[in-house]
């Protein structure tokens, strides 16, 4: 149970909504920011606009997955108007406050290390990146049927980046009958994609492998799909760029070329925010136990 633990949410989208209503259920003290347009309503939660007094007894401020950009914006989609996190709402936190989010920004960071407030981005947790990647996956998939003219199965599908995104990503196209080239970086990596019955390739040997593909799935944060990958892949070949924002693909080039290409990050919040803020909503509730114990222990 979280009774008597101040939580106050600013902005975020539907799967915030599950959070919050976990928290209310957790019975802790609940209030929400940036959520004016909101039509549900939750038992025991108080709405307030966002100000340096609401966070002055907070135990936990619970930002939206992506946090907020480098100006302080926060995504906010039942706001009325713009959310910004100002240097004086963290200024104002308790020092036993701790802010929760999906990734943070270097403009977040720098503030809490400025005030020494804690901070903790949840998609760092393995557990957290593993559930998300199954939504992930899945709203991949959907994109790949909607934009071609031909099945997976049977399809020579690319993914680059076997991390936790890319593992799935490689298993449900293979479950549909894919064949799966997959782009490594480590020697253990290419060991198991070769034991899961891929093909796979170091990366820094992409331009070799590109010319017959049908699909591509890139994971991979850094400029890895360039123009001159581009300019080796099939004219009739998508790209589904997963990568956080701006991705990891050249999308000037592939629009010059006529290869279609689709930045799709939070795919999870898109394609099944129910599901995607239940796995949020449990780590949370379990962090912030967590938290009370520390402090309690101490």
């Amino acid at each position: 149970m979280l009774t008597g633990v101040r939580t106050v949410f600013v902005g975020g989208d539907a799967r915030q909504i599950e959070v919050i209503r976990k928290c209310a259920e957790m019975d802790a003290s609940v209030m929400i920011a940036g959520f004016e347009k909101l039509q549900d309503s939750f038992q025991g939660v108080t709405r307030e606009p966002l100000t340096p007094e609401l966070l002055s007894d907070a135990d936990a401020l619970i930002l939206p997955v992506v946090g907020c950009d480098d100006e302080g914006r926060v995504s906010a989609l039942f706001s009325e108007g713009p959310l910004r996190l100002q240097e004086e709402h963290i200024a104002a936190m308790p020092g036993h406050g701790v802010i929760y989010t999906g990734m943070a920004k270097p403009y977040l960071r720098s503030l809490c290390d400025k005030y020494k407030i804690k901070l903790v981005e949840i998609l760092e947790r393995d557990d957290v990146a593993i559930y998300n990647s199954i939504p992930t996956a899945e709203g991949a998939l959907m994109m790949a049927i909607q934009n071609t003219d031909f099945t997976i199965h049977g399809s020579t599908s690319m993914v680059l980046g076997m991390g936790r995104t890319g593992f799935t990503m490689a298993r449900s196209l293979q479950g549909l009958g894919a064949k799966i080239r997959m782009g490594v970086r480590k020697s253990e990596h290419y060991a198991r994609a070769e034991e899961m019955g891929w093909k796979p390739f170091l990366v820094r040997d992409l331009g070799s492998y590109v010319s017959d593909i049908d699909l591509l799935f890139n994971t991979i944060p850094t400029m890895i799909v360039t123009a001159q990958i581009i300019s080796k892949m099939p004219r009739e070949a998508v790209i589904i760029d997963l990568a956080s924002a701006p991705g990891g693909c050249d999308f000037r080039y592939a629009e010059k070329r006529g290869i279609k290409a689709m930045l799709a990050p939070g795919l999870p919040g898109i394609v099944a925010p129910k599901t995607a803020g239940i796995i949020m909503a449990n780590t949370l509730v379990e962090l912030i136990s967590e938290e009370i114990k520390i402090r309690e222990d101490a």
